[in-house]
């Protein structure tokens, strides 16, 4: 893999949009054969966690959420981004789940680290798994959040997957990962 310094020159870079959840970069690169690209759009983003988390007694603990970009309701994992304030990726992690689901404890460990899109977007996503969590107070939603938390069995994720009702592209890799290595399929 090359690093960015060896792959592309950027000759001008200039911000078209900030704001908290969406920043557009516009910027004109030369590639690494030469080519120039007047105009390359990048959204940056902050990084972001997702947990699959489940519990002592094998229950995946999943939240159930309206999303108005698809303008759907659906199952996916608890997460956020990592905050300035956070300590690590896991640290945000580990207060995501707390903050929306009430779940805490458990062993944890890093599954996936990816990009949704690394042709435009700057950021990554890391997926954790945390293993035998449990309820250990109610949940505390930021503002803007309206979301339920439920607890589903494997043969339940399983059906979701196989209907493809698990739409958010990071949860179900994270899911058909840790299906594959821990052969539950």
């Amino acid at each position: 893999m090359r690093k960015k310094s060896d792959a592309v020159e950027v000759l001008e870079s200039k911000y078209l949009f900030r704001r908290p959840w969406l920043t557009v970069r516009q910027e004109h690169i030369r590639l690494a054969n030469g080519a120039e690209v007047p105009e390359y759009y990048v959204l940056e983003y902050p990084d972001w966690v997702n947990i699959l988390a489940i519990t002592k007694d094998k229950k995946f603990v999943m939240v159930l959420q309206y999303r108005h970009g698809s303008q759907t309701t659906n199952f996916e994992f608890c997460g956020g981004v990592v905050d300035k304030t956070d300590e690590s990726p896991l640290a945000a992690a580990q207060r995501e789940l707390l903050e929306e689901t009430g779940f805490g404890g458990g062993k944890w460990r890093q599954n996936l680290k990816m990009s949704a899109n690394p042709s435009t977007t700057n950021n990554w996503i890391y997926n954790f798994i945390a293993e035998d969590v449990e309820f250990v107070e109610k949940q505390h939603l930021d503002g803007g959040e309206d979301l339920s938390w439920h607890l589903l069995s494997l043969a339940e994720i399983k059906d979701l997957l196989r209907k493809g009702e698990i739409i958010q592209s990071g949860h179900a890799c994270a899911l058909w990962k840790y299906m594959a290595e821990n052969h539950l399929w």
